[in-house]
C-alpha cells in the first residue's frame, strides 16, 4: 500500500469509529439504559486487542501522515476546502487528548468504568464546559472525516446519484447523537431529583478516581499536547531548512501564454501553479487521484523522472499518452514547458475512467455525413419556432438511428450531422453499422416527412455520404464545448461524398473501402471515380439512388 492508500484506510477506520460512537449516543433518545446496552456492543467492537490496534494504530498513522503531508507542502497556498480540512485535522489531537486520557487510559490504569451514566453526568452536570468541548471535538472530527470521504468518493461515476442520501446521513447522525446526549442529560436530572444520592452512587459504581489519584493521567495528557506542539515545530523547522537548501537550485516552468514560473527544485508542477497563482484544476486536492490536474509536457520530457506506480495507474485509467503527467505528482528536476489539459473549473467527472482514444490517437474508423436537401429555402418561409420544431424532430431521428446502430453523434451542423463508427469495434464493424444507421436515417426522415406533410411545401429529402480510413480521434474543444470528434482527410472525403449526393440526386454515396469492409457487393450500382487532394490514386465510390435496394435492415 502506498501513502495515499494508508491515509485513506486509516481515515476510514477513524470515521467508522466516530460513526458508531454517534450511533451509540443517539440511543439516548430512547433512554439512558439503551445507551448502556449499545455501549456493550461498542466496547466489544473497539476494546478487544484487534479493535484497539486498528483504532489507535489508525489514529497514530493518520496523524503522522498529516504531519508528513504538511512537510511535503512547499507552500500553504491551497483551495479553501483543503485549508479547512487541514486546520480541522490539526485541531483534533489537542481536543482528543483530554477525552482519551479521561476514558480509556483511566480505565486501563485505574479500572474506572466509563459508563454512559458517569460520562453524561460529568459532561452534563458536573463539568458542562468539558461537555461543550466534547461537542466541538465531535463536530470537528466528523466534518474533517466527511470532507475527506466526499473528496474520495466524488471521483466515482456513481457517487452523484447517492450523494444526497449520504449528505443527509452525514447531517443527521451527529444531530441525532447530540440530541441523544441531551436527552440522556435530562434523564439524569430527573434521576437526581428522585434520588439525591444518585451522583455518589454512580461515582462509586464506576470506581471514580479518589482525591490525589490521576496525577499521571494529567502528565500523560500534557505529554500528548506538548508532544503534538513539538512535532509541529519540528515540521516547521524542517520545512524552513529544506527551503534554504532548495532555493539554491531552481527550475523554470513555462506555461501557455508565455507565463513563466521560477520555483525551487522539489516543487510539483501543481504547487508551482498555485505558488504563481495560475489557475490549475485539481479536484482531489493534489492527492494523485482524480487526474484533473494532468498536463501535456511540450519540452523537457526526456529529463523527467518516471511516474510512480500510483501515478501510472491514474494515467492509464484515463488513457493518457506518454507525454501526459499528473501536475500534482510531477516534481521536475530540469526546466520544462507544460500545458494543462483541463480548464481550471474542471469537474470530478473529468477524472472518471475513460477509453484511451479520448486522449487522442489515430485509428481506422467509418465516418458518416448526412444533410437535408433544400432545407435552407424551406426555412425562409417558416416561423422560427416552426423551424426549431422541425429541426429537433430531424435531429431526434438522426441521433436515435446513430445510437441504435452503435455509432457516436459527433456534431450537428445546421441541418447536417456528422457521426463516427467503429471507434471501439474496428473499421469493419464500423462500416456495417454506418450503413445500418444510414438506412434508418433515410427511412426515419421519410416517416417524419409524411407526419409533417401538412406543414411542408415539399417532402423532406436527405443525402448521406460514408467513407472509411485513418483519422485522429480524441476529445477536442474548450470548456463545455469539448467533445469527442475526429479530424483528417477521411473526414473531408466523407463530407465531400455527402455533397455529391446533391449532384447525383441520390440518397447514399459510399466509398469502395466502406463496401469492402462491410462485405457488401455494390457492383450493380453506378460506379464513379473521384480525384481527392493529397492522394495519387482516384477514389472509387458507389452511387445508390434508393437505399432500400441494398437490403440493410438491422445493426449487426
Amino acid at each position: 500500500m502506498n501513502v495515499r492508500q494508508i491515509r485513506l484506510v486509516s481515515g476510514l477506520v477513524l470515521l467508522f469509529y466516530l460513526g458508531t460512537h454517534l450511533i451509540n449516543h443517539s440511543l439516548g433518545l430512547i433512554s439512558l439504559e439503551a445507551m448502556e446496552a449499545g455501549r456493550v456492543w461498542f466496547i466489544a467492537l473497539w476494546r478487544n486487542p484487534l479493535g484497539t490496534l486498528a483504532l489507535y494504530g489508525s489514529l497514530i498513522v493518520h496523524l503522522g501522515l498529516a504531519f508528513y503531508a504538511l512537510y511535503r507542502r512547499h507552500h500553504l497556498r491551497m483551495p479553501l476546502w483543503e485549508a479547512l480540512q487541514l486546520t480541522l485535522g490539526l485541531c483534533i489531537p489537542l481536543l482528543l487528548a483530554v477525552h482519551v486520557v479521561g476514558t480509556r487510559l483511566a480505565h486501563e490504569w485505574y479500572g474506572v468504568e466509563d459508563s454512559y451514566a458517569k460520562i453524561v453526568l460529568s459532561l452534563w452536570k458536573l463539568s458542562p464546559d468539558a461537555g461543550v468541548k466534547q461537542s466541538i471535538l465531535i463536530a470537528i472530527a466528523w466534518l474533517h472525516g466527511c470532507i475527506g470521504f466526499h473528496f474520495w468518493l466524488r471521483l466515482r461515476p456513481w457517487y452523484h446519484r447517492y450523494a444526497p442520501s449520504l449528505f443527509a446521513a452525514a447531517l443527521l447522525l451527529p444531530v441525532l447523537g447530540h440530541l441523544g446526549f441531551v436527552q440522556a442529560g435530562r434523564q439524569i436530572d430527573h434521576l437526581i431529583e428522585l434520588n439525591p444520592n444518585w451522583i455518589e452512587q454512580t461515582q462509586e459504581r464506576s470506581k471514580s478516581l479518589k482525591p490525589g489519584q490521576g496525577r499521571d493521567l494529567v502528565t500523560a495528557r500534557d505529554g500528548v499536547i506538548y508532544g503534538f506542539w513539538g512535532i509541529l515545530a519540528l515540521v516547521i523547522v524542517a520545512r524552513a531548512i529544506r527551503h534554504l537548501y532548495q532555493r539554491k537550485r531552481r527550475v523554470r516552468i513555462l506555461y501557455p501564454e508565455a507565463k513563466e514560473v521560477l520555483v525551487p527544485r522539489g516543487f510539483s508542477v501543481l504547487e508551482a501553479s498555485r505558488f504563481a497563482r495560475i489557475p490549475h484544476a485539481s479536484v482531489c486536492g493534489g492527492r494523485g487521484r482524480c487526474s484533473t490536474c494532468r498536463i501535456r509536457v511540450i519540452e523537457g520530457f526526456d529529463s523527467l523522472p518516471p511516474p510512480s506506480p500510483g501515478e501510472a495507474r491514474v494515467l492509464g485509467r484515463v488513457g493518457a499518452p506518454a507525454n501526459v503527467r499528473l501536475a500534482c505528482q510531477l516534481r521536475p528536476t530540469h526546466d520544462l514547458t507544460a500545458h494543462p489539459l483541463l480548464p481550471a473549473d474542471a469537474r470530478a467527472s473529468d477524472g472518471y475512467s475513460q477509453p484511451s482514444y479520448l486522449a487522442g490517437q489515430e485509428q481506422n474508423i467509418a465516418i458518416m455525413f448526412a444533410d437535408l436537401r433544400s432545407f435552407t429555402g424551406m426555412a425562409e418561409h417558416k416561423l422560427p419556432y416552426d423551424l426549431v420544431f422541425i429541426l429537433n424532430r430531424y435531429f431526434e431521428v438522426v441521433g436515435e438511428a446513430v445510437t441504435r446502430a452503435g455509432g457516436i453523434v459527433d456534431k450537428f451542423i445546421g441541418d447536417g450531422a456528422m457521426a463516427l463508427f467503429g471507434i471501439e469495434t474496428g473499421a469493419e464493424a464500423g462500416c456495417r453499422r454506418a450503413l445500418v444507421a444510414a438506412w434508418e436515417i433515410v427511412n426515419g426522415v421519410d416517416k417524419l416527412s409524411r407526419s409533417l406533410a401538412v406543414e411542408l411545401a415539399e417532402p423532406l429529402k436527405i443525402g448521406v455520404g460514408i467513407h472509411s480510413g485513418p483519422a485522429v480521434v480524441g476529445r477536442m474543444g474548450y470548456g463545455a464545448a469539448t467533445h469527442l470528434t475526429a479530424i483528417g482527410d477521411t473526414v473531408n472525403v466523407a463530407s465531400r461524398l455527402q455533397d455529391l449526393t446533391k449532384e447525383y440526386g441520390c440518397q447514399l454515396i459510399v466509398s469502395e473501402q466502406v463496401a469492402k469492409l462491410a462485405g457488401l457487393d455494390l457492383s450493380l450500382f453506378p460506379r464513379h471515380e473521384l480525384a481527392v487532394r493529397n492522394r495519387r490514386e482516384l477514389l472509387t465510390l458507389y452511387v445508390i439512388a434508393d437505399i432500400q435496394a441494398i437490403g440493410i435492415a438491422r445493426a449487426p
